[in-house]
């Protein structure tokens, strides 16, 4: 997963016509270090079909702001600049969890292509 250290750099990678996660991570978050063992794996299997990106929730504090990024890690969808849906929750999130997110990701990008 491609890590982003700037807004720029966040911005140029949502605005293309592929569907693009963002993940928005933090050093200290236990939360998202358990993810950390089994994401190369979800991301071999969405390769060609999905982008992702992770973002240091505490290196871009005006950005998350902006996206009202609250809980870590938080998973956003975004394809053509636009937030398509988002993942956010209290809870830990497991792989399957994660995979159903991606897979209504892939939906709602399927159905913008359509229309």
């Amino acid at each position: 997963m491609e890590k982003l250290s700037t807004d720029a750099e966040f911005r140029e990678e949502i605005a293309g016509d592929k569907l693009t996660i963002a993940v928005f991570k933090a050093n200290w978050c236990k939360d998202c270090h358990f993810i950390d063992p089994f994401m190369p794996d979800v991301e071999r299997r969405y390769e060609g079909r999905v982008r992702f990106v992770e973002l240091d929730r505490d290196d871009l504090p005006d950005l998350c702001s902006e996206l009202n990024i609250l809980g870590i890690p938080s998973f956003i969808a975004f394809r053509s600049g636009k937030e398509l849906i988002r993942f956010v929750s209290k809870l830990r999130k497991t792989r399957e969890e994660i995979e159903q997110f991606i897979e209504r990701a892939l939906q709602v990008s399927d159905a913008l292509s359509q229309s």
